[in-house]
């Protein structure tokens, strides 16, 4: 197998990771697309089928649903679609799925990674997190076999973690992120890409009692908005550490979407600046 690390390009490489089709449509379609129209090359792939999202289909049909409105909702912003790899609530961190990921990972060589955040409402959205962590970090590793074979990569990647579903992390507490874009401008791209994800609506009204899916997705950009002190509606970001990833200082999305974001700061990653729930 030919070890050379990938030849790099011009062009940033953005990967969105994700657990199921429709997690990067709530919490981070709008950043998403502001990086696709700044020139960034866009990637695109959640780790599960969607297989589960449903109490009316087989699997199988479900399955097959969902990953054509995933596709649809990737070809409204121009990103490289990436098939998912297991079936809902099967996401684990385990050998054989890190070492699918890690292959797609050499494959794309991104330079800036969007993925959950490190605590979140549900595992298949944890352990997403986890994989993508550890599939960047083997991008230059000769000695970790991926599956299908890929050579290995040097390009430094980024980091960044959404907000968790619903801005709260597993014990009911609020997060503040580091970063917030601003993605007013977009949110109607956004809306028409969730919107895309027909089949879930009544799904997670019944199952979640989420009640309006797109008014869910615009309440919780409003919200972030108003934490930005600054935007109308907003996604949040936190850098992951850099070590094993990318120069100390690396902010490429700072870099790429400049006036767009803002800093505000938080106490730590993931988690929230206050233990009282509010």
């Amino acid at each position: 197998m030919d070890e050379t690390p990938r030849r790099t390009t011009t062009t940033r490489r953005v990967f969105a990771i994700a657990a199921h089709p429709d997690d990067i449509e709530f919490m981070m379609a709008g950043t998403f697309l502001l990086l696709g129209r700044a020139g960034c090359e866009l990637h695109y792939m959640t780790l599960a089928n969607g297989s589960c999202g449903t109490n009316v289909h087989d699997a199988e049909t479900i399955i097959r649903i969902r990953r054509e409105e995933a596709r649809a909702a990737a070809q409204t912003v121009g990103a490289i679609y990436h098939e998912a790899l297991v079936n809902d609530l099967e996401i684990f961190y385990e050998r054989a799925t890190l070492r699918q990921l890690a292959a797609v990972v050499r494959e794309v060589a991104p330079e800036i990674v969007l993925t959950h955040a490190l605590q979140e409402y549900m595992e298949d959205h944890t352990n997403t997190t986890r994989l993508a962590l550890t599939a960047v970090f083997a991008r230059g590793m000769t000695n970790f076999p991926v599956e299908p074979p890929q050579p290995i990569t040097a390009q430094p990647a980024t980091i960044y973690h959404a907000l968790p579903y619903g801005l709260r992390d597993p014990l009911r507490r609020r997060v503040r992120p580091e970063l917030f874009v601003n993605i007013s401008d977009v949110l109607p791209v956004k809306a028409a890409m969730l919107t895309l994800h027909r089949s879930q609506r009544e799904w997670l009204d019944a199952s979640q009692g989420i009640g309006s899916y797109l008014r869910a997705m615009e309440e919780m950009a409003e919200e972030v908005g108003r934490q930005s002190a600054t935007f109308t509606h907003a996604e949040g970001w936190t850098r992951h550490l850099h070590l094993g990833y990318c120069a100390e200082d690396a902010d490429p999305l700072v870099e790429v979407l400049g006036d767009a974001v803002i800093q505000r700061g938080s106490d730590s990653l993931g988690l929230p600046t206050s233990s009282s729930p509010r």
